[in-house]
């Protein structure tokens, strides 16, 4: 029995951390039915991992250490076709980047000879046979919703030319996709899937663990049970694209007479706005050299994710706050971006870049001199410190902070106006210089000493504050501005025409200037850039003395979290 007082703990937390899969384990634990809690995370190995994965992961990682328990992590890697190295190399990456660490690595080719020992004690108990039928003929004769399938006339084999055919199968006699075993369940089911499924097929390939010691590989339906099954899983927890698999699921572990008896529960997937979940899909846009592989900042994967700048703890919570239950539903994809904020906002070094450069020289400042203004580094995290930032008569601002003709409220630079470097001084424009084309390309600006940051100054006041850098001392950047990738809901679409949704736009790289204290960041060093957004330095692009950034997200948003609950 589970400690009552370790219950009671649990029954007293808030709501919001309590969910119908938690409510079942307490139940199970009180009622004796488990004594240990076991879960695992078993993707397959054919893809990089998504932020609807990292929900699944939070989920069973979470659940099975709140009482103690364990969680696996297992490759389901049952079709060698489709999976290769890099992804389970990948998927052991991001399960360790999110902060878990499983307790045990299991591969379900591991158990490729029970599960052929299975499928044998199916035969002898004439609850499969082997079947002649190719794919389609199969797909063809099972049936729709409303009108039942038509039974396979290999159905009614004996079991001795199903054993025989099985192991000769197993021996590599048969070419690929002329052969299938399948579960003898009922054709006539109003669930599709007990319609006799298929639970082995044919493929000549190595496999990337097992090499080419079998040429017959279980279908997934089947082996996913006997997995959990071996493994002592209690709470077999998956997406609701599989409960009406549950059938089968159920049917493998009574019919298989397992030792073990694992129970499958489902919760409500990961949809984000403006973001394909499909890995099919996500392969394609690789594929398809849309993206710039699978660590790509626009792609919903854990590593473009991390790429682009998402703490792990920013992950964790969202995946906490957007909960588990039983209805469909898509997530703003700002509420993602809410944790991102939060997380950072006491964390990041608060500095300055100039993305989109314009030239200001300070005509009554010292030639030739540079001096050496003080900065917070986070004025809401002072033990971050201060820092030390140059200034002298030539400086970058930004295009936009300034306008030859501005509207009314326009508070930033124009010809006659005054604003604040921030930082620094005031400065007021003077002088406008246009190249050929009528383009401004420089300022001709004055500064008033007696207005430096931090020295008391309160003769007058300026209505706008802009950021700037030290055009002598200046550090060249890139800087990589992201818009979703997906311009409008595309997730239901078919594989070809969702890449209609694909927005030309999705990346936007500029050419700018960091203060010098950034020369020399290093992949993954997270900044906010004044007014710009947090950014993170790009690990793959990023040049020693030439920083790559990528914003992470921009500084404020519309979106309300208690909105969302």
């Amino acid at each position: 029995m589970y400690p009552q007082e370790r219950l009671v703990a649990l029954e007293n937390k808030s709501p919001s951390s309590s969910n119908f899969i938690k409510n079942i384990v307490i139940e199970d634990l009180e009622a004796g039915r488990v004594t240990e809690v076991v879960t695992r995370f078993p993707p397959e190995p054919n893809g990089y991992l998504h932020i609807g994965h990292a929900k699944s992961i939070c989920l069973n990682f979470e659940l099975a250490d709140e009482f103690n328990g364990r969680t696996n992590l297992r490759f389901d890697d049952t079709n060698p076709l489709k999976e290769d190295l890099e992804f389970v190399n990948a998927i052991k990456e991001d399960v360790r980047w999110l902060g878990f660490e499983w307790d045990e690595l299991h591969y379900a080719s591991e158990y490729f000879g029970q599960m052929y020992e299975y499928a044998v004690r199916l035969i002898r108990k004439g609850k499969a046979f082997v079947c002649d039928l190719t794919a389609d003929e199969i797909r063809e004769q099972r049936g729709t919703l409303t009108e039942p399938g038509r039974n396979s006339p290999y159905r009614d084999r004996s079991v001795e030319e199903n054993l025989d055919l099985f192991e000769r199968m197993r021996k590599g006699e048969f070419p690929d996709g002329t052969k299938t075993l399948r579960a003898k369940i009922n054709m006539a089911s109003p669930n599709i899937n007990l319609r006799d499924p298929v639970i082995y097929r044919i493929s000549h390939a190595v496999h990337h663990q097992t090499g080419d010691a079998w040429c017959i590989y279980p279908m997934y339906a089947y082996a996913h049970p006997i997995e959990d099954a071996i493994e002592g899983v209690t709470h077999s927890i998956c997406t609701l694209e599989f409960e009406d698999q549950r059938p089968f699921y159920d049917w493998v572990i009574e019919e298989c007479e397992t030792p073990a008896k694992p129970r499958q529960y489902e919760f409500n997937r990961l949809n984000v706005t403006n973001t394909v979940m499909s890995k099919r899909k996500l392969k394609k846009l690789v594929e398809e050299q849309i993206v710039d592989g699978w660590d790509d900042p626009r792609m919903p994967t854990i590593s473009g994710m991390r790429r682009k700048g998402y703490t792990p703890e920013a992950i964790r919570a969202f995946c906490r706050d957007v909960g588990v239950g039983k209805s469909y539903g898509v997530v703003d994809e700002r509420q993602l971006e809410h944790f991102i904020r939060e997380d950072l906002k006491l964390k990041a070094l608060r500095t300055m870049a100039v993305l989109r450069p314009l030239k200001v020289v300070i005509t009554n400042y010292p030639e030739g001199e540079t001096e050496w203004l003080e900065a917070e580094n986070n004025a809401e995290n002072p033990e971050m410190g201060n820092r030390q930032i140059p200034f002298s008569r030539e400086i970058y601002i930004e295009q936009d902070d300034f306008m030859e003709n501005p509207p009314s409220k326009y508070f930033r630079l124009f010809p006659g106006n005054e604003v604040r470097l921030k930082h620094a001084y005031f400065v007021k424009c003077e002088e406008v210089v246009k190249n050929e084309a009528g383009e401004v390309v420089e300022l001709r600006c004055t500064y008033d000493p007696e207005t430096k940051s931090g020295s008391g100054f309160t003769g007058r006041k300026v209505k706008g504050t802009i950021h700037w850098v030290d055009a002598s001392n200046a550090v060249p950047a890139e800087f990589r501005l992201y818009e979703p990738l997906i311009a409008d809901e595309a997730e239901d679409d078919d594989e070809g025409t969702f890449l209609d949704h694909v927005n030309p736009n999705s990346l936007e790289t500029l050419q700018g200037f960091v203060e010098p204290g950034l020369k020399d960041v290093t992949g993954q060093e997270k900044f906010q850039f004044f007014r710009h957004g947090y950014f993170n330095v790009d690990p793959k692009v990023s040049e020693p003395g030439r920083p790559a950034f990528n914003r992470i997200v921009s500084l404020k948003s519309s979106f309300d979290p208690t909105s969302a609950k």
